[in-house]
């Protein structure tokens, strides 16, 4: 998916209502919102892409609602992080006990919290350097495990909470460790 930065003054800080608004008004976008101020707009992705994901997003679901540890989101699912981005993960889980302690109101807006575990997949139009800093950003702010997967090179970087990025070249599958337990993710059919 390529992306189009808008770059915002400095003294032009979007509220979280003000972020909101844009985006209801630009409902055929996908935004997100740096902890500097930029906006980020994300372009559809193409056909193999998309494919990729809903695979990616079907099999984290289906171990979530087998064993309700937590909650799965898709893509369209915005997390304000503590550092004040705004972040849509192509995949996420959160603990149920973290989904518990939010209010109801919390619930209907962006989540107010980082993801214990991430998923972004790159698309062939994607700057996988732009998606590394993603996924260091959600490490900073509280991810316990996160997954970035490269198709075109059949690669994985998998980031740890406090560890170096581990990188796997060709793995058939991912174990979700001790995060997604009993999570395995079945990489054939992503990179097929």
């Amino acid at each position: 998916m390529s992306t189009l930065s808008l770059q915002i003054p400095p003294s032009l800080k979007f509220t979280d209502e003000e972020f909101e608004q844009i985006v209801d008004f630009n409902k055929e976008l996908r935004l997100e919102l740096t902890a500097s101020g930029e906006l980020i707009i994300m372009s559809p992705t193409g056909g193999e892409t998309g494919n990729r994901n809903f695979d990616l997003i079907g099999q984290i679901w289906f171990w979530s609602r087998k064993n309700n540890l937590g909650k799965a989101f898709d893509s369209s699912t915005g997390f304000k992080l503590p550092n004040g981005a705004t972040r849509s993960p192509d995949a996420s889980w959160i603990k149920i006990e973290r989904w518990d302690a939010l209010t109801p109101q919390q619930r209907k807006k962006y989540l107010p919290l980082c993801p214990d575990f991430a998923v972004e997949l790159v698309s062939e139009s994607d700057d996988v350097e732009d998606t590394r800093k993603k996924m260091r950003e959600y490490i900073e702010n509280g991810l316990r495990l996160g997954w970035l997967i490269n198709p075109k090179d059949k690669q994985v970087e998998i980031y740890r909470a406090g560890k170096e990025v581990e990188v796997l070249n060709s793995p058939t599958s991912l174990s979700g460790e001790d995060v997604l337990a009993g999570f395995s993710l079945d990489l054939e059919v992503i990179f097929g």
